[in-house]
């Protein structure tokens, strides 16, 4: 076992409460909490319960109690993925990124040294998710940003959004992305669940193929974005874009150099339960580029993310990269193995 402390990645936040809706709009899908069980409360959106969540997801002291039990010496904090909201209206979303910015900044200033965080932008107006991004990399000390796969169907490598991207790579934020609404769910057979489950992957996958295809990760070297849940389909989708380049014309005049180098630009969190997936992981994207990552505090997380590193049955620099070293580098932009 590794004595590096090990970072967890990828950890969401609910906050307490949320602000009264303010804006014009009738019927604007404003999130609200709801009173349930005992140190539970029910997130509402559009008057019904999205999901139940525990204290887990805003308190501090419980949090600090399962990085114990796990062996997590810091968290990196980001919204719940919903809450990103890019279907509301520029001005409502601002208002509720800026709530959860500051519930996120006001946990991480209550324990700066277990806790890092990441902010939301309304990235449905690109130019005010660029002013949003400066207030909470530059008055509220956040180090990033979280956001969505796509912004209501557009991809995130489509030109409309790069100025975004441009001024994250200005300012050296962090981005870290996570699936959001995957389309196609009436193909799923079974219940709800089987959403994050079996569509979460292919959602990611194609996210960092629109990053990789679209030239942004080669236009902006500098740029530090990390996909969660193991960039999905994102490994096994690059074999068959890099044999593409060299027979389907149109792919290869799109490719300009091999998509590979593009894609371990990127980073990726470990969160895909299998060893032998994570060692795949690692020959793809490269040692220094897979992070440990939890989903904490729902149901689908990995409780044993030390665990998880070990099985991988990997040397001991990889070990270290993989429980801190890569996220201190993805979360800063400090270079070498010991950033």
């Amino acid at each position: 076992m590794s004595d590096e402390p090990l970072i967890d990645v990828h950890t969401h936040v609910v906050p307490e409460d949320f602000p009264p809706y303010l804006g014009h709009l009738i019927g604007a899908p404003w999130p609200g909490m709801a009173p349930a069980q005992a140190c539970h409360r029910h997130v509402m959106i559009s008057g019904k319960v999205y999901r139940t969540v525990s204290h887990q997801c805003w308190s501090c002291r419980v949090r600090l109690q399962d990085m114990a039990e796990q062996g997590v010496a810091q968290q990196v904090l980001s919204p719940m993925p919903e809450l990103l909201s890019p279907w509301l209206e520029p001005d409502d979303g601002r208002v509720l990124c800026r709530h959860l910015n500051e519930t996120i900044a006001s946990m991480v200033a209550e324990h700066p040294g277990r806790f890092v965080g990441l902010g939301a932008v309304p990235l449905q107006d690109v130019a005010m998710a660029i002013d949003e991004l400066d207030r909470l990399l530059h008055a509220t000390g956040l180090a990033g940003v979280e956001l969505p796969s796509h912004v209501n169907g557009r991809p995130l490598g489509d030109p409309q959004l790069r100025p975004f991207f441009e001024a994250a790579a200005a300012w050296g934020a962090a981005i870290f992305v996570h699936p959001l609404r995957p389309g196609d769910l009436n193909r799923l057979v079974g219940p709800p669940a089987l959403e994050q489950v079996l569509a979460f992957p292919g959602e990611i996958g194609l996210a960092g193929a629109s990053l990789v295809t679209s030239g942004l990760l080669a236009a902006l070297p500098t740029l530090r974005i990390a996909l969660s849940h193991g960039g999905g389909t994102l490994a096994m989708l690059l074999p068959r874009l890099r044999h593409a380049r060299g027979c389907v014309p149109p792919v290869g005049g799109l490719l300009p150099h091999d998509p590979l180098d593009d894609a371990r630009r990127l980073w990726v969190d470990d969160l895909v339960y299998d060893a032998a997936t994570l060692r795949h992981l690692v020959a793809t994207f490269g040692a220094d580029r897979v992070m440990t990552g939890t989903d904490y505090p729902f149901a689908i997380m990995d409780t044993d993310p030390a665990a998880a590193v070990e099985a991988g049955a990997f040397d001991a620099a990889t070990r270290r990269a993989l429980r801190g070293g890569n996220a201190r580098r993805w979360l800063t932009g400090a270079v070498g193995p010991d950033a």
